[in-house]
């Protein structure tokens, strides 16, 4: 059981892509819900939640290439 340096550094990579989208996400959220009134409410909430939604899911992937690169047999 060795260790891919390669996987290691890619997860390492998205986790870092991860951090910033979670931190725009509550961002975009809060303007959009700060000017309800204006007319790009709708496709600013909705960028909003779409950030959010993708936040998890780089969560999740970065998390998964971490584990493969720790744990996963190389061949």
């Amino acid at each position: 059981m060795a260790t891919d340096k390669n996987l290691v550094i890619k997860g390492i990579k998205f986790l870092a892509y991860t951090v910033g989208i979670m931190f725009l996400a509550p961002f975009v959220l809060y303007q959009a819900f700060k000017n309800t009134e204006h007319a790009f409410f709708i496709p600013v909430l909705i960028l909003g939640i779409l950030f959010a939604i993708l936040a998890i899911g780089l969560g999740f992937y970065s998390i998964k290439i971490l584990m493969d690169g720790f744990f996963s047999k190389k061949n």
